[in-house]
């Protein structure tokens, strides 16, 4: 990856001129050309009369403790995201899976799909029974988070401990005067997504300015479903979730989140969904994850706030040692 980013630079250098951007790597819009850390399993669904497929992976441990970890990867990730976690859950005796969901990264993108949080859990609950797991420690990252949290309430006792790291749907942009965005507006804005676009949005919400090397590959990753056939796919899907996102809140029914719950929050973290779409008169008023998790952890029956200071909406990116020794010490 890095010599075919070294390579373009040096082909667009030229007296006086800065750089061209580096060429994006066409790896599908099924990420079919793009490695994950462990081998891809698949389970079939049916999509509005059409066969989906949703990836995973499942890691088995070698000193097995006797529970599961689900890991819920964010709206601008995916599972593979999620290799440094997971690798410190195994070695602690977890059994791992890490699904991606139907319209996102390695799964499949059906052009007439309907998405809702209800499905996407519906779809991870029936994923885990087919490999056999009644019970799991289910942890969910920024559109994640508000997934797991429609998964707790959906089935509660499906769940032995929650984490949410960083998630989005603490509150209901709505009442903050969100307005509603059609699904063909957001898509004509997801067809403009380039990796410049990408990681300008990361460095400002996620790194607070900050960048390392290590992001980069995160940033290719998103960048390359958008380069070949299926371009307007992946902007779809990416529009129909936005909405998703917007017209599902589940800040209304925190009180119903009954699994012992651990937010775990980067202070840094800029994120406020929907800023884009905001009017400007209101956006200085939306308030970021680190500001709504306090209020948001008061109203579920069993919760707690583990607050990374220094650290932005990311943790488990940004400094996996750190958030991995938080995150067993929650699920413990």
């Amino acid at each position: 990856m890095r010599s075919i980013v070294a390579l373009a630079g040096i082909a667009g250098l030229s007296i006086g001129a800065a750089p061209a951007p580096p060429a994006v790597p066409d790896f599908g819009s099924d990420l079919e050309r793009f490695t994950y850390p462990w081998p891809v399993e698949r389970m079939t669904f049916d999509v509005v009369g059409q066969p989906a497929n949703m990836a995973y992976m499942d890691l088995a441990p070698a000193r097995p403790n006797g529970r599961t970890a689900v890991l819920l990867h964010g709206k601008n990730f995916c599972g593979a995201t999620w290799g440094s976690t997971a690798r410190a859950l195994r070695d602690a005796g977890y059994r791992v899976i890490i699904p991606d969901q139907i319209g996102f990264c390695k799964s499949s993108k059906p052009r007439a799909g309907q998405y809702s949080f209800e499905m996407l859990a519906n779809n991870t609950r029936r994923l885990l029974e087919a490999r056999g797991v009644t019970k799991a420690t289910v942890v969910g990252h920024s559109m994640g988070g508000m997934l797991a949290m429609r998964y707790a309430i959906m089935f509660p006792k499906s769940v032995d401990r929650l984490v949410l790291v960083n998630p989005l749907g603490l509150i209901d942009r709505s009442e903050e005067g969100l307005p509603y965005t059609d699904v063909d507006t957001l898509w004509a804005g997801e067809k403009k997504t380039s990796y410049a676009s990408i990681k300008a949005y990361q460095q400002v919400n996620y790194y607070h300015g900050t960048w390392k090397p290590a992001y980069d590959r995160w940033v290719w990753m998103l960048a390359g479903m958008y380069q070949g056939a299926g371009r307007d796919a992946v902007a779809l899907a990416q529009a129909k979730t936005s909405e998703m996102i917007k017209t599902q809140p589940v800040a209304h029914e925190l009180y119903r989140i009954a699994p012992p719950t651990t937010l775990i929050v980067g202070t840094l973290d800029k994120t406020a969904f929907g800023r884009a779409q905001m009017p400007a008169s209101l956006r200085g008023f939306l308030q970021a994850i680190p500001q709504v998790a306090p209020i948001a952890v008061r109203k579920m029956p069993n919760a707690r706030l583990v607050q990374l200071d220094g650290l932005g909406h990311s943790p488990q990116v940004e400094d996996p040692a750190r958030f991995e020794k938080t995150l067993l010490a929650a699920i413990r």
